[in-house]
């Protein structure tokens, strides 16, 4: 399948991320892609930089006005997207991936699961914690499971998701040029090794008050290697991968077949 990341720039226009949105997901069909998706809440400036600020305005509902455009554009371009949102959802709020289908259904939700809490990334202040754990769908392309941002850095979130079948992992981020991008490009290559599983990582670019967000994208494959490694520009990313690969080489090399995990804490 060929994959679009959208290496976007945000604005703290809701209704601008929204256009730009669409413009990349047109363009990403127009590339032949048959999936995109998108850094982490893409619809909003980077608002968990603050302690405990309203960020009111950028919450949505799976009904809200913007995601149903997201969906119609699916079913009216035909392509599979992942827009990751601020989610609202029984009292609580989520950052929230979701998965929608050429034919604009909602084919599910992915939620957060570990939520950091440290400068720049205040998130405990705006974030609920998923209480669905990790979730892996069937597509026409093989089976996609989604890992947000911080989540990757805890192997036990790749390890279930290729667990449960998983061949492509999504990871919507928010990587800043502080952060040690050349050891998260290890991290996802590592991972995607260990559990021979295609990882693909879309990131922000552009400053945002006091974070500079690296870009970076990037998609391995499931023998660890480099398939694509994006720069530091505002940019469609396209990627071919095969998620067949996944599996065979899961058989192949029985990593997670050999587990023993009796002994594990």
């Amino acid at each position: 399948m060929r994959l679009a990341m959208a290496q976007m720039r945000m604005s703290g226009d809701a209704e601008e991320n929204l256009e730009k949105s669409l413009r990349f997901m047109r363009s990403a069909k127009e590339n032949g892609a048959e999936l995109i998706f998108f850094p982490e809440i893409q619809l909003s400036s980077f608002f968990p930089q603050y302690e405990g600020r309203d960020a009111e305005q950028y919450v949505m509902t799976p009904d809200d006005p913007a995601v149903l455009s997201l969906r119609d554009a699916c079913r009216e371009i035909g392509i599979f997207a992942s827009p990751n949102i601020y989610l609202s959802e029984n009292g609580k709020y989520y950052d929230a991936s979701l998965l929608i289908d050429d034919c604009g259904e909602l084919l599910g939700v992915s939620k957060m699961v570990h939520i950091a809490q440290a400068e720049q990334f205040y998130e405990q202040d705006y974030y609920a914690p998923s209480e669905d754990g990790f979730r892996v769908y069937d597509t026409p392309f093989g089976k996609i499971g989604i890992v947000i941002c911080f989540d990757r850095h805890y192997p036990e979130s790749v390890r279930t998701e290729a667990l449960m079948g998983a061949e492509l992992i999504l990871i919507p981020t928010a990587n800043t040029c502080r952060e040690p991008m050349e050891l998260f490009e290890w991290e996802i290559r590592v991972q995607a090794f260990q559990n021979s599983v295609a990882i693909a990582m879309c990131n922000r670019v552009g400053r945002e008050d006091g974070m500079e967000f690296s870009g970076a994208s990037l998609v391995a494959d499931a023998d660890g290697k480099r398939v694509v490694l994006a720069d530091d520009r505002e940019r469609l990313v396209l990627a071919d991968i095969d998620l067949a690969k996944s599996t065979s080489t899961r058989r192949s090399r029985p990593y997670t077949g050999l587990r023993r995990p009796e002994l594990y804490l």
